[in-house]
């Protein structure tokens, strides 16, 4: 896992950019809250996501993040995945809030504040992404 310390989002090809009332428009209020507010929602409100094959794509813009087959149980009450879809899908910057330092992860096309990165996952990486589920939206494979 690597970061830039205090580093911005960098624009990606084809990076959405949006006004805050669209962004209000679009989106519900708790997913406007998480996603453009850099929010957390609270724990155990989304374990209602299916087991079956598919994806799940950033609420806010529909760009696949991560595979269902890179799921777990991480027993923290938020959804968890070992690696994104792609590595380019995400990107992570230094968040310093709440007097604690720690990697968050943005989606690499719109920016939108998925969670965090911690270095306690399972193997093979060591990851655990741990995802505000209103910021997923699930797509089924076909």
């Amino acid at each position: 896992m690597s970061e830039t310390d205090d580093a911005a989002p960098r624009p990606a090809p084809g990076k959405i950019r949006k006004s805050d009332e669209e962004w209000r428009a679009q989106l519900s209020p708790e997913a406007y809250r998480v996603t453009r507010r850099h929010g957390t929602e609270r724990a155990f409100t989304h374990d209602d996501f299916p087991g079956a094959a598919g994806r799940f794509t950033c609420v806010c813009c529909g760009a696949a993040l991560f595979d269902q087959a890179h799921k777990f149980d991480s027993g923290t009450g938020w959804p968890s995945f070992w690696q994104p879809i792609a590595a380019e899908a995400v990107g992570t910057q230094v968040d310093r809030k709440l007097f604690m330092r720690r990697t968050e992860v943005h989606c690499a096309r719109c920016d939108a504040h998925l969670g965090h990165v911690f270095e306690d996952g399972p193997a093979p990486t060591g990851l655990r992404y741990c995802i505000n589920g209103v910021a997923l939206a699930f797509a089924p494979a076909q």
